[in-house]
C-alpha cells in the first residue's frame, strides 16, 4: 500500500536531559502519521467518535535503532500493510535522511489499530466511509 510520510521536528519537549528523544515520544510520533494519514484520506478522529467509532491500540511493536536528536529534522511514515473486517495493521518507520541524502533508520515497528464503538467498547467493522477510501 501508499506509504504516508510526516514530517517532524525535534522540540527540546521531546528530548530527555541528554538532547535524545525520550522513547515514549516516538510512539507520539507514530500516532500522529497514522492520524494524519487518516486526516489525509478525508478522515478527521473526532467526527468518527461523534458517529460512534473509535480507534485504539491492540498490538504494537517497536525497534530502537538509533537516536533522534534535538532540533533534528525527522520524517514518520505509516503505511497500511493489512486491513480487516475492525483492524488495520501498519508498519511505521522513523528515519532521518543522511549526508548522502538516504533514510538513515532510527526506529521501526508494527501497529495493529482496532476500530470499537464508543458505547460498547468492544470491536466493530470499520465504518463504510474508511473501507471505501482504502485500496
Amino acid at each position: 500500500m501508499n506509504e504516508f510520510i510526516l514530517p517532524i521536528r525535534v522540540y527540546y519537549e521531546d528530548t530527555d536531559a541528554g538532547g535524545i528523544v525520550y522513547h515514549a515520544n516516538y510512539l507520539k510520533f507514530m500516532e500522529r502519521a497514522r492520524t494524519e494519514w487518516l486526516r489525509s484520506l478525508g478522515m478527521e478522529q473526532d467526527a468518527l467518535a461523534q458517529q460512534g467509532f473509535l480507534f485504539v491500540l491492540s498490538q504494537l511493536s517497536i525497534n530502537y535503532r538509533k537516536p533522534a536528536l534535538f532540533n533534528e529534522q525527522i520524517y514518520v511514515s505509516a503505511t497500511l500493510t493489512e486491513c480487516h473486517k475492525a483492524s488495520m495493521l501498519f508498519n511505521q518507520q522513523i528515519w532521518r535522511q543522511n549526508q548522502a541524502d538516504a533514510r538513515e533508520l532510527l526506529a521501526d515497528g508494527s501497529v495493529k489499530v482496532v476500530c470499537i464503538t464508543q458505547d460498547t467498547r468492544r470491536p466493530t467493522p470499520l465504518p463504510p466511509a474508511i473501507r471505501n477510501l482504502i485500496p
